[in-house]
Protein backbone atom coordinates (compact mmCIF):
# COMPACT_ATOMS: atom_id res chain seq x y z
CA UNK A 1 0.00 0.00 0.00
CA UNK A 2 1.40 3.44 -0.87
CA UNK A 3 2.62 5.30 2.20
CA UNK A 4 2.02 8.93 3.07
CA UNK A 5 4.92 10.38 1.09
CA UNK A 6 3.43 8.94 -2.11
CA UNK A 7 0.04 10.54 -1.51
CA UNK A 8 1.54 13.92 -0.69
CA UNK A 9 3.70 13.71 -3.80
CA UNK A 10 0.60 12.88 -5.86
CA UNK A 11 -1.20 15.92 -4.44
CA UNK A 12 1.77 18.12 -5.28
CA UNK A 13 2.06 16.76 -8.83
CA UNK A 14 -1.70 16.96 -9.48
CA UNK A 15 -1.77 20.61 -8.42
CA UNK A 16 1.13 21.37 -10.73
CA UNK A 17 -0.27 19.37 -13.64
CA UNK A 18 -4.01 20.15 -13.66
CA UNK A 19 -4.37 23.70 -12.35
CA UNK A 20 -5.71 26.18 -13.36
CA UNK A 21 -7.31 24.95 -16.60
CA UNK A 22 -10.60 23.06 -16.82
CA UNK A 23 -10.21 19.29 -16.41
CA UNK A 24 -11.73 16.70 -18.71
CA UNK A 25 -12.99 13.82 -16.57
CA UNK A 26 -14.13 10.42 -17.81
CA UNK A 27 -14.53 6.84 -16.67
CA UNK A 28 -13.32 4.76 -19.64
CA UNK A 29 -14.53 1.46 -18.17
CA UNK A 30 -17.75 3.00 -16.81
CA UNK A 31 -17.86 2.23 -13.05
CA UNK A 32 -17.46 5.91 -12.11
CA UNK A 33 -19.30 7.42 -15.07
CA UNK A 34 -21.74 9.51 -13.02
CA UNK A 35 -18.99 10.88 -10.83
CA UNK A 36 -16.78 11.67 -13.81
CA UNK A 37 -19.58 13.55 -15.54
CA UNK A 38 -20.02 15.66 -12.39
CA UNK A 39 -16.33 16.62 -12.47
CA UNK A 40 -16.02 17.05 -16.22
CA UNK A 41 -15.22 20.62 -17.23
CA UNK A 42 -14.54 21.76 -13.68
CA UNK A 43 -11.36 23.43 -12.44
CA UNK A 44 -9.20 21.83 -9.78
CA UNK A 45 -8.88 24.23 -6.86
CA UNK A 46 -6.55 22.03 -4.82
CA UNK A 47 -5.43 18.45 -4.28
CA UNK A 48 -4.69 17.71 -0.62
CA UNK A 49 -3.32 14.68 1.22
CA UNK A 50 -3.99 13.49 4.75
CA UNK A 51 -2.09 10.33 5.54
CA UNK A 52 -3.03 7.78 2.90
CA UNK A 53 -6.15 9.70 1.81
CA UNK A 54 -6.25 12.06 -1.18
CA UNK A 55 -8.89 14.79 -1.60
CA UNK A 56 -9.43 16.75 -4.83
CA UNK A 57 -11.45 19.95 -4.56
CA UNK A 58 -13.08 21.02 -7.84
CA UNK A 59 -15.04 24.23 -8.40
CA UNK A 60 -18.79 23.68 -8.24
CA UNK A 61 -18.53 19.97 -7.41
CA UNK A 62 -18.30 17.66 -4.40
CA UNK A 63 -14.90 16.60 -3.11
CA UNK A 64 -13.27 13.64 -4.82
CA UNK A 65 -11.99 11.20 -2.19
CA UNK A 66 -9.39 8.63 -3.24
CA UNK A 67 -7.74 5.90 -1.17
CA UNK A 68 -5.49 3.70 -3.28
CA UNK A 69 -5.55 0.73 -0.92
CA UNK A 70 -3.36 -2.27 -1.71
CA UNK A 71 -3.42 -2.25 -5.51
CA UNK A 72 -4.58 1.22 -6.53
CA UNK A 73 -2.49 3.41 -8.83
CA UNK A 74 -2.82 7.03 -9.92
CA UNK A 75 -0.34 7.65 -12.70
CA UNK A 76 0.42 10.42 -15.18
CA UNK A 77 0.40 9.47 -18.85
CA UNK A 78 0.80 11.17 -22.23
CA UNK A 79 -2.32 12.84 -23.61
CA UNK A 80 -2.52 10.39 -26.51
CA UNK A 81 -2.91 7.33 -24.23
CA UNK A 82 -5.80 5.14 -25.52
CA UNK A 83 -8.93 4.94 -23.41
CA UNK A 84 -8.69 1.15 -23.37
CA UNK A 85 -5.26 1.17 -21.68
CA UNK A 86 -6.11 -0.84 -18.54
CA UNK A 87 -9.10 -0.97 -16.21
CA UNK A 88 -9.37 2.76 -15.65
CA UNK A 89 -11.82 3.89 -12.96
CA UNK A 90 -11.24 7.60 -13.57
CA UNK A 91 -9.26 9.65 -16.07
CA UNK A 92 -8.45 13.31 -15.42
CA UNK A 93 -7.06 15.14 -18.43
CA UNK A 94 -5.30 18.49 -18.33
CA UNK A 95 -3.49 20.52 -20.96
CA UNK A 96 -0.16 18.68 -20.79
CA UNK A 97 -0.89 15.19 -19.45
CA UNK A 98 -3.63 12.96 -18.13
CA UNK A 99 -3.95 10.94 -14.93
CA UNK A 100 -5.39 7.43 -14.83
CA UNK A 101 -6.78 5.94 -11.62
CA UNK A 102 -6.90 2.14 -11.47
CA UNK A 103 -7.78 -0.31 -8.71
CA UNK A 104 -8.52 2.14 -5.86
CA UNK A 105 -10.07 1.00 -2.60
CA UNK A 106 -12.07 4.26 -2.55
CA UNK A 107 -13.08 6.60 -5.38
CA UNK A 108 -16.10 8.62 -4.35
CA UNK A 109 -17.64 12.08 -4.40
CA UNK A 110 -18.26 13.30 -0.85
CA UNK A 111 -19.30 16.48 0.92
CA UNK A 112 -17.38 18.42 3.56
CA UNK A 113 -19.07 16.55 6.42
CA UNK A 114 -18.02 13.22 4.92
CA UNK A 115 -14.45 14.45 4.56
CA UNK A 116 -14.42 15.64 8.15
CA UNK A 117 -15.67 12.23 9.28
CA UNK A 118 -12.77 10.58 7.43
CA UNK A 119 -10.06 12.87 8.79
CA UNK A 120 -11.51 12.82 12.32
CA UNK A 121 -10.51 9.16 12.52
CA UNK A 122 -6.90 9.90 11.60
CA UNK A 123 -3.95 10.77 13.77
CA UNK A 124 -1.65 13.70 13.01
CA UNK A 125 0.11 13.69 9.65
CA UNK A 126 3.80 14.70 9.95
CA UNK A 127 3.67 16.25 6.48
CA UNK A 128 0.74 18.55 7.21
CA UNK A 129 1.09 21.99 8.77
CA UNK A 130 -1.59 21.08 11.29
CA UNK A 131 0.24 17.90 12.33
CA UNK A 132 1.07 18.16 16.03
CA UNK A 133 3.92 16.33 17.74
CA UNK A 134 2.17 16.54 21.12
CA UNK A 135 -0.87 14.76 19.76
CA UNK A 136 1.27 11.95 18.34
CA UNK A 137 3.23 11.57 21.58
CA UNK A 138 0.03 11.41 23.62
CA UNK A 139 -1.59 8.83 21.35
CA UNK A 140 1.52 6.68 21.03
CA UNK A 141 2.31 6.50 24.73
CA UNK A 142 -1.24 5.32 25.52
CA UNK A 143 -0.81 2.24 23.32
CA UNK A 144 0.02 -1.09 25.00
CA UNK A 145 0.66 -2.85 21.69
CA UNK A 146 4.16 -3.32 20.21
CA UNK A 147 5.68 -0.18 18.77
CA UNK A 148 5.72 -1.67 15.26
CA UNK A 149 1.94 -2.17 15.50
CA UNK A 150 1.29 1.28 17.01
CA UNK A 151 3.14 3.01 14.17
CA UNK A 152 0.84 1.30 11.66
CA UNK A 153 -2.27 2.54 13.49
CA UNK A 154 -3.56 5.44 11.39
CA UNK A 155 -5.27 6.81 14.50
CA UNK A 156 -1.85 7.26 16.09
CA UNK A 157 0.01 8.72 13.11
CA UNK A 158 -1.36 9.09 9.58
CA UNK A 159 0.57 7.92 6.54
CA UNK A 160 3.03 5.42 8.02
CA UNK A 161 3.13 1.97 6.41
CA UNK A 162 5.17 -1.18 6.77
CA UNK A 163 8.36 0.17 5.20
CA UNK A 164 8.64 3.34 7.26
CA UNK A 165 7.64 1.73 10.55
CA UNK A 166 10.31 -0.97 10.13
CA UNK A 167 12.96 1.59 9.26
CA UNK A 168 11.96 3.97 12.08
CA UNK A 169 12.32 1.22 14.70
CA UNK A 170 15.79 0.50 13.34
CA UNK A 171 16.89 4.13 13.16
CA UNK A 172 15.72 4.69 16.74
CA UNK A 173 17.50 1.52 17.90
CA UNK A 174 14.30 0.03 19.29
CA UNK A 175 13.21 -3.59 19.21
CA UNK A 176 9.92 -3.49 17.23
CA UNK A 177 8.31 -5.74 19.87
CA UNK A 178 8.76 -3.10 22.57
CA UNK A 179 5.37 -1.93 23.94
CA UNK A 180 4.68 1.60 22.77
CA UNK A 181 3.72 2.71 26.28
CA UNK A 182 7.15 1.61 27.54
CA UNK A 183 8.81 4.43 25.60
CA UNK A 184 9.66 7.75 27.20
CA UNK A 185 8.44 11.08 25.85
CA UNK A 186 11.82 12.02 24.38
CA UNK A 187 11.90 8.83 22.31
CA UNK A 188 8.36 9.41 21.11
CA UNK A 189 9.31 12.93 19.98
CA UNK A 190 12.37 11.53 18.26
CA UNK A 191 10.09 9.21 16.27
CA UNK A 192 7.87 12.15 15.26
CA UNK A 193 10.85 14.21 14.10
CA UNK A 194 12.17 11.19 12.24
CA UNK A 195 8.83 10.69 10.50
CA UNK A 196 8.69 14.35 9.49
CA UNK A 197 12.19 14.37 8.03
CA UNK A 198 11.97 10.99 6.35
CA UNK A 199 8.59 11.60 4.73
CA UNK A 200 9.72 15.00 3.46
CA UNK A 201 12.67 13.26 1.83
CA UNK A 202 10.30 10.63 0.44
CA UNK A 203 8.17 13.32 -1.20
CA UNK A 204 11.25 14.92 -2.71
CA UNK A 205 12.69 11.66 -4.07
CA UNK A 206 9.31 10.00 -4.77
CA UNK A 207 10.59 6.86 -3.02
CA UNK A 208 11.71 5.76 0.42
CA UNK A 209 15.42 6.16 1.19
CA UNK A 210 16.43 5.85 4.86
CA UNK A 211 20.16 5.06 4.56
CA UNK A 212 22.65 7.72 5.54
CA UNK A 213 24.32 8.96 2.33
CA UNK A 214 27.71 8.92 4.09
CA UNK A 215 27.38 5.16 4.52
CA UNK A 216 26.82 4.64 0.81
CA UNK A 217 29.13 7.31 -0.53
CA UNK A 218 26.60 9.08 -2.71
CA UNK A 219 23.57 11.38 -2.54
CA UNK A 220 20.12 10.07 -1.49
CA UNK A 221 18.85 10.49 -5.05
CA UNK A 222 21.58 8.21 -6.37
CA UNK A 223 21.38 5.45 -3.75
CA UNK A 224 20.40 2.20 -5.49
CA UNK A 225 17.36 0.18 -4.47
CA UNK A 226 19.50 -2.55 -2.91
CA UNK A 227 21.18 -0.01 -0.59
CA UNK A 228 18.39 2.42 0.29
CA UNK A 229 16.89 0.62 3.35
CA UNK A 230 18.27 -0.87 6.56
CA UNK A 231 15.96 -3.76 7.46
CA UNK A 232 12.75 -3.91 5.41
CA UNK A 233 12.61 -7.23 3.51
CA UNK A 234 16.31 -7.84 4.20
CA UNK A 235 15.94 -10.96 6.34
CA UNK A 236 19.05 -13.13 6.26
CA UNK A 237 21.23 -10.32 4.92
CA UNK A 238 23.92 -8.55 6.94
CA UNK A 239 23.06 -5.32 8.72
CA UNK A 240 24.55 -2.36 6.87
CA UNK A 241 25.99 -1.02 10.13
CA UNK A 242 27.04 -3.97 12.31
CA UNK A 243 27.01 -6.95 9.96
CA UNK A 244 24.67 -9.05 12.09
CA UNK A 245 21.95 -11.00 10.28
CA UNK A 246 18.60 -9.22 9.84
CA UNK A 247 15.73 -11.20 11.38
CA UNK A 248 12.18 -11.61 10.10
CA UNK A 249 9.57 -11.46 12.86
CA UNK A 250 5.78 -11.65 13.08
CA UNK A 251 4.29 -8.99 15.30
CA UNK A 252 0.52 -8.47 15.59
CA UNK A 253 0.06 -10.74 12.55
CA UNK A 254 2.29 -8.56 10.38
CA UNK A 255 5.84 -9.10 9.16
CA UNK A 256 8.51 -7.04 10.85
CA UNK A 257 12.29 -6.86 10.56
CA UNK A 258 15.00 -6.34 13.14
CA UNK A 259 18.75 -6.27 13.60
CA UNK A 260 19.36 -8.07 16.92
CA UNK A 261 22.49 -6.01 17.60
CA UNK A 262 21.28 -2.53 16.60
CA UNK A 263 17.78 -3.13 18.06
CA UNK A 264 18.47 -5.14 21.23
Amino acid sequence: MPEGHTIHRLAKDLNKSLRPAKVTASSPQGPFADGASTLDGKKLRAAEAWGKHLFLDFTGAPLLHIHLGLIGKLRPKPLETPETDGAIRLRLEGKEKLWDLTGPMVCALIDDDDAEAVTAKLGPDPLRRDGKADEFVSRLLRKKVPLSAALLDQKVIAGIGNVYRSEFCYLAGINPSTPANALDEDTARLLWDMATNQLKLGVKLNRIVTREPSEVGTTPAKIGNEDRLYVYKREGLPCHRCGDEIQLLEIAKRKAWRCPTCQP
